[in-house]
């Protein structure tokens, strides 16, 4: 059995009461899940921060947070899509992290705020997530970014959407995405994989907790093999943007994010995978409980996106 980290052992304590209390629905876990707006504030020494409404189809508008770093742009555009198995979660989840991510990396951050199931099932939050990243494209200048240096990334949920929404892209030859950063990505809806089985009970998220959430983000077993739904089962993974896929330890998606980096190197994608060791699913957005922990994985980003804007200017020279 892997080693748990103290500020796991805290998390994994605290997230007990979401777990007690599913059979009350949605709703009332997702009140549970909340937090407070404005917290985080002070975290990340940034420009401004704002929040906006883009419009996602023929009726109806999204929320988006830009944050702005102190330096001058136009800046490298990150845009994250917060976790909560499609189910929880909002701005507020990954207000923290955004701030540190867009200090950290120098990138105008832009995190969505997508409809949630089950009120929205697949494929509603994905379409809302690829609508986001076309607008963000589309509008770089008014929130002082560069169209050309577009990351997507995504926590848990929020990974599966960046890895689905760069298969969009490319399948519907849309906006160019340089990099995407999955971190503990939920690529599949398998829960018969060994991590599954190793952290079914007592790690934070379960197995049952995982079924919970997939039963309210998909409308029947046709969806779970379905690519947009679940990129591990896409057949063709080819001409993909690059990927760090960042997994946590003792998480049962710590396979199924491996899986997905194994996938995209077999067809010959450039790829990083980085095992947290210690840590839990979830990890990434809690800075109360895991601040250094956190940095960390930014410093891991910001290295990963380093590179491959150096490679991409070395291709760019050897095409000259």
């Amino acid at each position: 059995m892997a080693e748990l980290s103290p500020e796991s052992k805290v998390y994994i304590k605290g997230f007990d009461q979401v777990l007690e209390n599913l059979s009350l629905g949605h709703q009332a876990v997702r009140e549970l899940f909340k937090k407070p707006s404005g917290v985080k504030a002070e975290l990340g020494r940034l420009a401004k921060v704002e929040d906006r409404f883009i419009p996602v189809d023929q009726d109806a508008n999204v929320k988006i947070r830009i944050y702005t770093p102190k330096e001058e742009g136009p800046f490298p555009i990150f845009i994250y899509y917060h976790g909560g198995g499609w189910v929880l979660g909002d701005l507020e989840t990954c207000d923290a992290t955004c701030r540190l991510i867009a200090e950290l990396t120098e990138s105008v951050v832009v995190s969505v705020d997508y409809r949630l199931s089950p009120e929205y099932k697949f494929p509603i939050p994905v379409n809302d997530c690829y609508a986001a990243l076309q607008w963000v494209s589309e509008n770089a200048a008014l929130i002082n970014g560069d169209a050309s240096t577009i990351v997507v990334a995504g926590d848990s949920a929020g990974g599966n959407m960046a890895a689905v929404v760069s298969m969009m892209a490319r399948d519907q030859k849309g906006p160019d995405i340089s990099a995407q950063v999955l971190i503990y990505p939920s690529t599949s809806f398998n829960v018969n994989t060994k991590s599954f089985k190793e952290f079914e009970n007592g790690f934070g998220l379960t197995k049952d907790l995982a079924i919970w959430f997939s039963n309210h983000y998909i409308i029947d077993d046709q969806d779970k093999i379905q690519k947009y739904a679940a990129p591990l089962m896409a057949e063709d993974l080819s001409h993909l943007p690059p990927a760090l896929v960042i997994v946590a330890e003792n998480d049962v998606l710590r396979d199924d994010g491996l899986a997905y980096a194994k996938r995209l190197k077999d067809a010959n994608v450039k790829v990083e995978s980085i095992c947290k060791k210690g840590l839990v699913h979830g990890y990434f957005t809690y800075i109360d409980i895991f601040p250094e922990q956190i940095k960390n994985t930014i410093s891991n980003i910001a290295r990963f996106l380093l590179e491959k804007n150096q490679d991409r200017v070395e291709h760019s020279r050897n095409l000259k």
